[in-house]
């Protein structure tokens, strides 16, 4: 009993100098270098990067050239009129042909694309009923196949902006496959 007493009243005096604290010294910091890591701007002149002249090359380094991001298709046709009838006369398909989750594909549509052309694709959406557009046809009038609709989702057209930033590769072929299912609808 008595060195049961005894072992409490060191544990007990070894935990009470341990929690001590004082506000005006920081406690020790193990390894450092992860709590201060060294700060580099973007682009700034750096050492780590020389360049073949033996000047100080930049922080913020340009990808080889030929490099291509992770998960990224690249899409071959320019932003032009005539990229937009070579799309149509090739007749483009959907790479991820396997992988349309149509009803992701509704959704999307009805996010992005029913205000204006309707949720049945006859151009008659919120926007259209209240006069804030006019002049957007009906899919069922317009001879379009699902590299057309992919393009102009990519570059946008007439009064149709640009949705490459709202949407990625994937979804946007989805939303290309859904409009071909609504124009077979009507």
């Amino acid at each position: 009993m008595k060195s049961l007493l005894k072992i409490a009243l060191v544990l007990g005096i070894v935990i009470s100098f341990s929690s001590c604290k004082d506000n005006n010294s920081p406690n020790y910091q193990y390894m450092p270098n992860m709590y201060e890591s060294v700060a580099y701007e973007t682009y700034s002149e750096s050492t780590a990067f020389n360049s073949p002249t033996g000047l100080k090359g930049k922080e913020g380094q340009l990808p080889p050239v030929g490099t291509v991001k992770r998960g990224y298709i690249p899409y071959d046709y320019p932003n032009t009129p005539e990229a937009y009838l070579a799309v149509k006369a090739a007749d483009l398909k959907s790479p991820f042909e396997g992988e349309v989750d149509m009803e992701k594909a509704q959704a999307l549509y009805e996010i992005y694309c029913a205000i204006c052309h309707g949720n049945e694709g006859n151009g008659k959406g919120n926007l259209v009923t209240q006069g804030k557009f006019l002049g957007v046809p009906s899919y069922a009038d317009r001879v379009i196949n699902e590299g057309s609709i992919n393009h102009v989702i990519n570059y946008g057209l007439n009064s149709m902006g640009s949705y490459s930033n709202q949407l990625s590769q994937q979804e946007r072929w989805m939303v290309s496959t859904y409009v071909m299912k609504l124009k077979g609808q009507l």
